[in-house]
């Protein structure tokens, strides 16, 4: 569990009282969860330590959104009892510091240098280790996987033969003030039988730079996606539509268009290397040109290291990741595109930088015999995934929650 202090109003009176009045500022109550608050500290703390992390969307909207969802879990953990022990904690920390190869303290003294508290560490971990432990003992039976669905999941993933789909998408902002319209636009959008339908609810409705066209995407081969959204596709029928799937400050929903067999066999890919150039201004026309005049100078990702040199630092990023653990809005860009090719519908910092989306190449995976038992274990913590976000969907949506 997460640990706070909590304050009578006379304990914070008496804080207020001996505090500069920026400092007051700095520890007054920004959120209200319930019966807990979320002060700005803690807001610009949580902030800080996502970007020391280079965590993808690392803005003050989605953190304050996960610092709701924090407070809704240490309430449900509250309530049956779940608790972090001592040690647990210290080796939860001591296995994240491990991820960057350096010890528990030398990591919290670096972490210390960028401007991110000892505290704001070990908060992070605590809850995520606590809900991790509330998940299984509340889930786990719910969450059990048969040998019919290790079957199919391999069956999913054989590449023998090809798929390839075409899809429309509605991108929705998922911001905690549009939870209540989001609720509503959801609904209408699942009840959508028609791809003109569709394509009509797109052009009102998606933020995303496809919405205009009517959300349509092109083809493209199905073991581009990662598993999970492959699962997700995979399980719609042509005029269907998704689930909406969370991306970063975004909900997602997919509209199968068709789907059809081909003759180039699958390729399962072990890593996917993409590069993002981050161009001030958002969907400006200004920064749609400096995309355009960037593109016309870039064949391959090595060469945005040139069009980078002498720009800050963070304005460029190169990364390799499994496609399982590619941010779920790039993912669905990289799905369309093959190497040297450049996506600029997608932004950061709530719209003000326009990214510049580069795919480097993707590594296939090397042929293994099938492990059953990595399957299951795979199935098993997205199940688990799935029925934590919809409990705290659920507990939000009967939440006080009130934004200073």
């Amino acid at each position: 569990m997460r640990f706070l202090f909590v304050l009578s109003v006379a304990g914070l009176l008496a804080l207020a009282a001996a505090v500069p009045s920026d400092a007051q500022g700095t520890f007054a109550p920004a959120v209200r969860v319930n019966d807990r608050i979320i002060t700005e500290y803690e807001i610009r703390q949580r902030l800080r330590f996502l970007q020391v992390l280079r965590a993808p969307g690392a803005t003050r909207d989605a953190v304050v959104d996960e610092l709701i969802n924090d407070r809704l879990k240490m309430d449900a953990m509250a309530q049956v009892g779940v608790t972090v022990n001592e040690e647990d904690l210290l080796a939860a920390m001591g296995e994240f510091a491990g991820r960057v190869n350096l010890e528990m303290e030398p990591f919290v003294n670096a972490l210390a240098q960028e401007g991110v508290d000892r505290e704001t560490f070990r908060d992070f971990v605590s809850i995520g280790i606590g809900w991790r432990d509330y998940v299984r003992q509340r889930f786990g039976p719910r969450a059990r996987v048969t040998e019919d669905e290790i079957d199919r999941r391999i069956a999913l993933t054989s590449t023998a033969g090809g798929l390839r789909v075409l899809l429309s998408e509605i991108v929705l902002p998922n911001t905690p003030d549009r939870a209540e319209d989001n609720a509503r636009l959801i609904e209408e959008i699942q009840q959508i039988e028609t791809t003109g339908a569709f394509a009509d609810a797109a052009r009102r409705l998606s933020a995303a730079p496809t919405g205009p066209a009517g959300g349509g995407l092109e083809w493209f081969p199905i073991s581009n996606l990662p598993v999970q959204l492959r699962q997700i596709v995979l399980s719609l029928s042509p005029g269907e539509v998704s689930a909406p799937v969370p991306a970063g400050n975004a909900l997602i929903l997919f509209q199968l268009r068709d789907i059809e067999e081909t003759d180039v066999p699958e390729t399962e890919f072990a890593a996917v290397e993409y590069a993002m150039f981050y161009i001030p201004g958002g969907r400006s026309d200004t920064a749609l040109a400096e995309a355009a005049r960037v593109r016309a100078q870039v064949d391959t990702c090595d060469d945005l290291y040139g069009v980078a040199h002498g720009l800050p630092e963070d304005r460029l990023e190169r990364v390799a990741l499994p496609p399982a653990e590619v941010p779920t809005d790039i993912a669905v860009e990289l799905a369309r595109l093959d190497a040297g090719e450049v996506s600029t519908a997608l932004t950061r910092a709530n719209g003000q930088t326009l990214v510049f989306l580069m795919m480097c190449g993707r590594t296939p995976a090397i042929g293994e015999d099938v492990d059953r038992q990595q399957i299951r274990r795979v199935l098993f913590s997205e199940r688990l995934e799935s029925l934590s976000d919809g409990f705290v969907a659920d507990l939000r949506a009967d939440a006080v929650i009130q934004i200073k």
